[in-house]
């Protein structure tokens, strides 16, 4: 009598699970046959990173230090706990506390796009969306986003500076952000802080609040980051997910693709 393996009759699992690294499937029940996806801090590999020559690394200044201080305080209120350490590896660890102490990635996200919204006056969010973003189809209030956080932003993510998108009527607008090496990523060495505490809520934020579609590209790869301001499409993963099995989770653009 011929005997099948008991895995092979099992049904395929519809939910998966990435643990910290290294990283391994684990299925769990899915609720209404739906597939989802629930990441929590999966390591990237020091060995993955390709370094294309040693880049500028930002210089703090001092307002830089108030940006810091201001965003760590309404991490604090909304974790409601402080981390001991000084400066940006604090900042760190309370991302991870607001991450891992979520009951789901939503949870995660809902909790960041508060803090978002909490950094800017509430008729400022507004108004921007009302008068300024239905302005020649978006392109000036992505422009002012992409200055704007060139200008503020690089305590929190290290280098950048704004470029060139193509943008889906086949023209092009200088809207966009090119992160070189991010820092939040690179101190943090965490896929799932990258996408639940950065990529998803800040996308929702933008699109919810200030009327301004963003899609952010982080490479797992090299740490960079493009953020242009198109609309996000549905979640498409472009190759099967067995990569994970491989040690240390060697992540590539090519590899996972989280919209």
């Amino acid at each position: 009598m011929k005997m099948t393996p008991l895995a092979l009759t099992l049904p395929a699992p519809q939910t998966v699970m990435v643990s910290s690294s290294p990283i391994y499937l684990l299925p769990t029940s899915s609720l209404q046959n739906r597939t989802s996806f629930r990441a929590f801090c999966s390591s990237v590999s020091p060995e993955t990173i390709h370094s294309e020559g040693s880049k500028a690394e930002y210089k703090p200044g001092i307002l830089d230090h108030f940006f810091l201080n201001s965003f760590r305080d309404k991490l604090v209120k909304e974790v409601g706990w402080d981390s001991e350490k000084p400066g940006y590896g604090g900042l760190i660890e309370l991302a991870k506390a607001l991450m891992m102490n979520s009951r789901s990635n939503s949870h995660t996200k809902d909790a960041a796009v508060r803090i978002l919204k909490s950094l800017f006056p509430p008729l400022l969010l507004e108004l921007y969306k009302i008068l300024i973003a239905p302005i020649d189809g978006g392109r000036v209030a992505a422009m002012m986003i992409a200055r704007v956080t060139v200008l503020t932003c690089q305590w929190l993510m290290g280098t950048c500076k704004v470029n060139s998108v193509d943008l889906p009527d086949g023209t092009s607008c200088n809207s966009g952000v090119f992160v070189e090496r991010c820092k939040y990523l690179e101190e943090s060495k965490c896929v799932g802080i990258c996408i639940n505490t950065c990529k998803l809520p800040t996308q929702s934020f933008f699109k919810d609040y200030m009327g301004v579609p963003l899609l952010m590209e982080p490479n797992f790869c090299d740490y960079s980051c493009q953020q242009n301001q198109i609309e996000p499409v549905t979640c498409n993963f472009t190759r099967s997910l067995s990569f994970v099995y491989h040690r240390q989770a060697s992540f590539s653009a090519e590899e996972v693709k989280i919209y």
